[in-house]
C-alpha cells in the first residue's frame, strides 16, 4: 500500500463553500482516507510539503475538441497519426493546467475513443475522460466536415446506434447552426426534434448521455423536448428553457470562453471574416443568457470548447474568470469546473470534490482562486490518483 501525506495546504471544500487553512490529506493508494488538520502521519508515509498552496479538487473541462488545434483556419486535412500526436500534446497542456478530467465532445475517425481506451488502461498519463465520438449533424449541417451526417429520424437513430457501437460515452448531436461552419447561422434549426429524439433515445436505452450544440432557441428548444441531457453554448434561451432545464435535470454548458476568444482576435489574427461575424452578433446575448441562467438557478458546468480559434487547451481555468466577470463568485465559478461538473458527467462519487473516499485528483495553486479567480490560471502541480503528474 503507497501512503502519502500531502501537508501545509490551504483546501477547498467545494461543496461546503469553505477553506480549511494549514490542512492536510491522508491518500492510500490514490484515494483520500482523510482530510483534516494535525493529521497522524503513518509510518513510511511520504510527505508531500505544499508550503502554503491551494488545493482545489481536480479541474473538469466538460466541451473540448482534444483532436482539434485552437488555430485562425482550421483545415480537418491532418492524417490520423497527426491528429492523434496533436491530441496527446493538447491532454499535456491539460494535465499542465491542473485538469485531470475531460468531457470530449466531437472527435475525428474515433481518436478520441482509442486515446480515452489507453488511459484508461494506463497507458497515457493524461485527464481521465468520457468521450462521444463523431458528432451527428444534418447533411451540410454544422460539423459536418468532421461529424456524421445523418437526415431522418432512423438516420440519425443509426448515426447514435455507430457511434454507441464505437464506445461512445456521449452523444452529441447538433440541433442549430453554429459559429464555425460556413454557410450556416447560429441561430437556425437543424435536426429537428424528432430526429433529436430519435437519436436521444438510442443513447438512454443503454444508458449514455447526449448533449447538444445548440445555440438559438428554436433548437435549444427542440433538443429539450426530445430529452437532451446538456445544452452546449445556449446563445439565446428564455424563462421558458430554463425552468424546463431546472424541472429535468438539464445542464447548461456555455462555453464563454469560444467566442471570447475569437471576438478579441478577429480577422487580423487570420480567422475567416464569417466567423468573426457571427461571434460578434452573439456575443451580448450569450453573456446575457449566461448572466439569466445562473440567477434563475440553472446547473452549470464548466467548458470552453477547447480547439476553437485561438481557445487552447491550456485555457480551462479562463472560463471561470469569464463567469466571475459575469457575476459568479469565485467559489461559484470553482464549483462549475469541480462537483457541477462531476455531476453532469455522473462520476459525483469518485471525483469533484475533496472528502473521504474519492480519488486523489487535485489541482494546487501557488495563489488563491477562492479570493481572486485569475490565480487559477497559474497552476502549480497535478495530482491524479495521488501520484503527481505535473509539477511547474
Amino acid at each position: 500500500m503507497k501512503t502519502v501525506v500531502f501537508q501545509n495546504a490551504n483546501i477547498v471544500d467545494v461543496e461546503a463553500g469553505s477553506v480549511l487553512a494549514g490542512g492536510s490529506i491522508l491518500v492510500e493508494d490514490g484515494v483520500i482516507k482523510e482530510v483534516g488538520k494535525d493529521l497522524q502521519c503513518p509510518a513510511g508515509a511520504e510527505v508531500i510539503d505544499l508550503e502554503g498552496s491551494t488545493v482545489l479538487p481536480g479541474l473538469f473541462n466538460c466541451h473540448t475538441h482534444m483532436n482539434l488545434a485552437p488555430v485562425a483556419a482550421p483545415t480537418y486535412t491532418e492524417s490520423d497519426a497527426e491528429v492523434t500526436m496533436m491530441s496527446l500534446h493538447h491532454l499535456d497542456q491539460f494535465t499542465q493546467s491542473g485538469v485531470t478530467f475531460i468531457r470530449d465532445v466531437g472527435g475525428i475517425n474515433s481518436i478520441d475513443i482509442d486515446i480515452r481506451n489507453a488511459v484508461a488502461a494506463g497507458k497515457l498519463v493524461a485527464p481521465d475522460m468520457q468521450v462521444s465520438g463523431k458528432c451527428i449533424c444534418m447533411t451540410g449541417g454544422h460539423g459536418w466536415t468532421m461529424g456524421r451526417e445523418a437526415d431522418g429520424p432512423d438516420d440519425c437513430r443509426k448515426a447514435a446506434r455507430e457511434q454507441l457501437r464505437a464506445g461512445a460515452d456521449w452523444v452529441k448531436v447538433m440541433a442549430t447552426g453554429g459559429v464555425m461552419t460556413k454557410g450556416v447561422e447560429p441561430g437556425s434549426p437543424q435536426l429537428n426534434e424528432d430526429e433529436l429524439r430519435a437519436a436521444i433515445e438510442e443513447a438512454h436505452k443503454v444508458g449514455a448521455k447526449t448533449c447538444t450544440h445548440a445555440q438559438g432557441m428554436t433548437g435549444i428548444k427542440n433538443a429539450l423536448r426530445a430529452g437532451i441531457d446538456s445544452i452546449e453554448h445556449g446563445f439565446f434561451m428564455d424563462d421558458w428553457c430554463f425552468d424546463y432545464m431546472k424541472e429535468n435535470n438539464v445542464y447548461y454548458v456555455p462555453t464563454l470562453a469560444a467566442v471570447h476568444w475569437i471576438v478579441v482576435n478577429g480577422t487580423k489574427a487570420g480567422i475567416a471574416d464569417y466567423v468573426v461575424r457571427k461571434a460578434e452578433g452573439a456575443v451580448e446575448a450569450h453573456m446575457d443568457t449566461f448572466k439569466r441562467a445562473h440567477q434563475a438557478g440553472v446547473k452549470i458546468a464548466l467548458g470552453t470548447d477547447a480547439g476553437t480559434p485561438f481557445n487552447g487547451h491550456d485555457k480551462t481555468a479562463y472560463e471561470m474568470v469569464l463567469m466571475v466577470k459575469a457575476g459568479m463568485t469565485p467559489m461559484e465559478a470553482i464549483r462549475t469546473g469541480t462537483i457541477n461538473a462531476a455531476e453532469l458527467c455522473g462520476v459525483q462519487d469518485s471525483l469533484g470534490s475533496i472528502k473521504p473516499g474519492k480519488k486523489a485528483h487535485f489541482a494546487i495553486f501557488a495563489g488563491d482562486p477562492t479570493k481572486d479567480i485569475e490565480a487559477a490560471m497559474d497552476c502549480k502541480m497535478t495530482v491524479k490518483n495521488g501520484e503527481i503528474i505535473y509539477r511547474a
